[in-house]
Parts: structure tokens; C-alpha cells; sequence
């Protein structure tokens, strides 16, 4: 994450309807900013669109602090390939 002023925030029926649908992309392992049931990214109904709290592209280098970020863009990659 960029800062820690934005959160996922959902009431409890739409949560029970993203688990229900399997649309709960990614969860913190420790969670910087509150976001409901450690939420980081979701997709969209029909599963075309991620959106997400944390910045991947922030640490693709180790000059930046990490390579994390580049890993998903790979596996990210991956994926579209086979599609």
C-alpha cells in the first residue's frame, strides 16, 4: 500500500455474497489500514476486473525494497497468455 488512509470497507451482506461468489482476490497477512475482513483486492461479478489496495507496481526491483510486486505482474502474464 501507498499509505494507510484508504480501506476496503463492505457491510456484512455483501460480504457474505463476495465469499459466496469466491470474488475476494487477495487478503493481508497483517493489516495496515483496517479494511474489512483483511480484504486488499476483490473482483468484479464477472471476474474481469481486480481491484485492489496495494501498489504491486511499487516493488518489482530490489532497489525499491522488494521484487513481491513483480511476481504477480508474472503471474498476471501468465494467465493472459493462456487466455
Amino acid at each position: 500500500i501507498a499509505h494507510h488512509d484508504g480501506n476496503y470497507t463492505i457491510d456484512a451482506e455483501g460480504l457474505a455474497r463476495l465469499r459466496d461468489e469466491d470474488r475476494i482476490a487477495f487478503t493481508y497477512v497483517d493489516n495496515p489500514n483496517g479494511a474489512t475482513a483483511d480484504i486488499a483486492g476483490v473482483l468484479s461479478g464477472n471476474r474481469r476486473v481486480l481491484g485492489m489496495m496495494p501498489h504491486p507496481e511499487r516493488v518489482v526491483e530490489a532497489a525499491q525494497g522488494g521484487t513481491g510486486g513483480a511476481v504477480l505482474f508474472r503471474s498476471l502474464m501468465s494467465a493472459m497468455a493462456l487466455a
